[in-house]
């Protein structure tokens, strides 16, 4: 979320095509978020499957901590560098600038928004994964071909996705629900069968779903706090952006991990957690055009407005 993305005030007429554009670079990016993620499980199988069998326990605790902890600490820069840029000396306002967002409550409701997700998405991941390998008990090669398989389907899916989106004009908001719904396919499913032994189709089929659900709720969560984003508070807005995400990312992950086993704890959090994120877009007033006009991005076209009113000649005006 760079400053100046947005460009100039747009009309409604031209905001279609604008945010067609900022779906179109959130999912790139995305996309290549996956790749990086497909990267580093492949890099953690390697430097586990070296570990013996007495280290085994505590160095997969410290290699994946440190290493995941590292990777976040790089992903949160922005956290420190983003400031209001628009003052030249520090200021009680500038200070209070990351606070702005209050003031716009379609950017609240996207930050809820984004918040659930994170919660839904990692809470089904981290039960999952924990079932497959304490329950179905898989080899970790056929965990790493899983997670190579989650990380990897959404550069297919996502780029599959372009298209249609031009086809039938979905807004981030309705995307944001279809991601939800495919999230809730996955832990319904899993909740239901939760005491069933899976076979191999059915964990790559999940996977494939579950992940494609998550690469939309990300990337289309994304443009939608953009959209609400003013010019010259994008720091601001992807400051709390950040924080709201990693706060559902940790808070899934205790939901997940808290009953290690039981499959269906975490899958029914996940459940409940993506129809509340569904209520909270439909009824909570949520809009990225809304949240566009409230952020001074989108302006009425008053030039066809005034087209369409008749214009008297000279005649006719001093007629009347």
């Amino acid at each position: 979320m760079i400053r100046g993305f947005t460009g100039p005030t747009l009309k409604r007429s031209e905001f279609s095509l604008r945010q067609g554009f900022s779906s179109r670079l959130s999912l790139h990016a995305t996309a290549g978020g996956c790749l990086g993620a497909a990267l580093i499980s492949a890099f953690t199988y390697h430097m586990l499957r070296e570990l013996n069998d007495n280290e085994r326990d505590i160095m997969s605790l410290w290699v994946v901590s440190i290493f995941s902890g590292l990777i976040w600490l790089v992903g949160v820069l922005h956290l420190v560098t983003a400031s209001n840029r628009t003052t030249d000396s520090i200021s009680f306002s500038s200070r209070l600038h990351p606070f702005s967002i209050f003031k716009y409550p379609h950017a609240i409701g996207g930050l809820a928004g984004v918040f659930l997700s994170s919660f839904t998405t990692m809470s089904i991941f981290t039960g999952g994964v924990i079932f497959i390998v304490g329950q179905l008990c898989i080899k970790p090669v056929d965990l790493l071909y899983f997670w190579l398989t989650y990380f990897l389907f959404p550069l297919v899916s996502l780029s599959l996705l372009q298209p249609m989106l031009n086809l039938i004009k979905m807004n981030s908001v309705k995307m944001q629900i279809v991601g939800f719904l495919l999230s809730l396919l996955t832990s319904g499913f899993g909740f239901y069968y939760g005491h069933s032994h899976w076979k191999w189709g059915h964990l790559v089929v999940l996977g494939c779903i579950q992940s494609t659900a998550t690469g939309i709720l990300h990337a289309f969560g994304r443009v939608l706090v953009l959209d609400c984003a003013p010019s010259g508070k994008e720091g601001a807005f992807s400051i709390w952006y950040a924080w709201m995400r990693s706060a559902g990312l940790c808070v899934g992950f205790t939901v997940g991990s808290v009953a290690p086993g039981r499959i269906r704890s975490s899958f029914g959090a996940a459940f409940c957690t993506a129809i509340a994120g569904i209520v909270v877009l439909l009824f909570g007033n949520i809009s990225d055009f809304g949240g566009a006009v409230a952020a001074g991005h989108v302006r009425e076209d008053n030039n066809e407005r005034s087209s369409t009113v008749p214009v008297l000649d000279s005649k006719e005006s001093s007629r009347v």
